[in-house]
């Protein structure tokens, strides 16, 4: 009995071994692995920690306490370096999922924090045309609130009661002559800077003042006061200076790869956290040729209408920038292109032949995708997850070997 059960158990270990040779020839080409390796071309030798490092023979590593490992012909792609070969299991282990390059219309919408500034156009200069000296204040601080018409100081100046006598003098003159004279003595007061309605009182009262009376030119908001009462001021000295505020400036920092959606008279919708629920109506003025080196932004210029001047210097403003009609251009989901400070990449997928590290220069970025101006085309396959250890791979070339199938076997 324990014969025949001794003589069973070597019979079925002999099927057993016998079948297990034909399923690794069948599974390995009929060739065994050695024979297989043995196919293959080595390029060289290297150490995966020092991959730029190339040796003739193999050996120990001068850098590491380890082998040096081969490169093969079918794996090393001397035409660029950037090809990855990736195991079909692995591909699916590390969620690699993959998108096409499309040529699309790219959305120009854009938005921006600022921060409100007087609008420089709006503002007024008033100064003294003659040496006198300042009587009277009538606004003695800055960023006073005043109306077109307000007065603002009383000046002595002799030049300015020369000037009424010799008009007062002419106002009775009656012929042709006399009235010539008398214009042009009136033009003059004009051109020292004598108030028409301090001109007009003159005509009515027929009495020279000692001091002048100033008035505000502008609604608006004084922004320097140069002067107190009982300084003397010279000839085109500046009193004051008031800025209106019916519209006012937001200056924003706009990075330069979206300029592409900004253009001078573009419409902009202003909301400021100030003013909860309100929203002011502006436009594009002026993209300002003074680009910062350590951000990559430009300054753009928006005046904003400011009726009832509820926005006032020194707010912070979001503004959003209208969108502008481009046309269509190849564009990639930005999640695909790996930003390394120094280029942008994108991992393309051929198939079965393995991933390129494609270096691509980049446009603008709006709703997810990112425009591409150079390195790929259209209807490219791309990988859009799991690129960044693909792209390690074609860097360092330390781990081919266990993303590559063993024995040269294809996935």
């Amino acid at each position: 009995m324990n014969r025949r059960i001794l003589v069973a158990f070597v019979a079925t270990l002999i099927v057993g071994v016998a079948a297990g040779f034909l399923l690794t020839r069948w599974l390995g080409g009929n060739e065994p692995p050695a024979a297989i390796q043995a196919e293959r071309k080595i390029l060289y030798w290297h150490d995966p920690m020092v991959p730029n490092v190339r040796f003739d023979k193999p050996g120990k590593s001068p850098y590491m306490d380890m082998e040096l490992v081969p490169v093969y012909a079918d794996d090393a792609h001397e035409a660029g370096g950037t090809d990855v070969k990736v195991n079909a299991n692995v591909t699916q282990n590390l969620g690699v999922r993959l998108g096409k390059v499309e040529r699309a219309e790219l959305a120009g919408r854009l938005t921006a924090v600022g921060t409100v500034a007087f609008d420089e156009d709006l503002l007024e200069v008033v100064q003294s045309r003659v040496t006198g000296y300042v009587e009277r204040l009538h606004v003695k601080a800055s960023l006073q609130a005043v109306e077109r018409g307000q007065p603002l100081a009383e000046l002595v100046a002799p030049a300015w009661i020369a000037a009424q006598e010799e008009y007062l003098s002419l106002l009775g003159a009656q012929s042709e002559r006399g009235r010539e004279i008398r214009a042009a003595a009136r033009e003059r007061l004009a051109v020292l800077g004598v108030p028409e309605r301090e001109i007009q009182q003159l005509e009515k009262t027929h009495e020279v003042e000692a001091a002048t009376t100033i008035y505000a030119p502008i609604d608006g908001v004084v922004t320097e006061l140069a002067v107190r009462e009982g300084a003397a001021v010279s000839e085109g000295s500046p009193l004051f200076r008031i800025n209106a505020l019916r519209k006012v400036w937001a200056v924003a920092q706009v990075p330069e790869v979206q300029m592409a959606s900004v253009a001078p008279g573009a419409s902009v919708t202003v909301n400021a956290a100030a003013r909860a629920g309100e929203r002011f109506e502006g436009r594009v003025i002026a993209i300002l040729p003074d680009l910062d080196a350590a951000t990559r932004t430009l300054p753009v210029r928006i005046e904003i209408d400011n009726p009832r001047q509820q926005l006032v210097p020194g707010m912070f403003v979001s503004l959003e920038f209208a969108s502008t009609r481009q046309t269509a251009q190849l564009v990639v989901p930005s999640e695909a292109v790996i930003f390394t400070g120094t280029r942008s990449v994108v991992i393309v997928s051929r198939g079965e032949a393995g991933f390129d590290v494609r270096e691509v220069k980049t446009g603008a970025e709006s709703a997810g995708m990112t425009a591409i101006q150079s390195g790929l085309d259209e209807g490219e396959t791309i990988v859009l997850s799991g690129q960044f250890l693909i792209d390690s791979e074609a860097s360092l070339r330390s781990t081919i070997s266990r993303l590559t199938p063993a024995d040269g076997a294809h996935p």
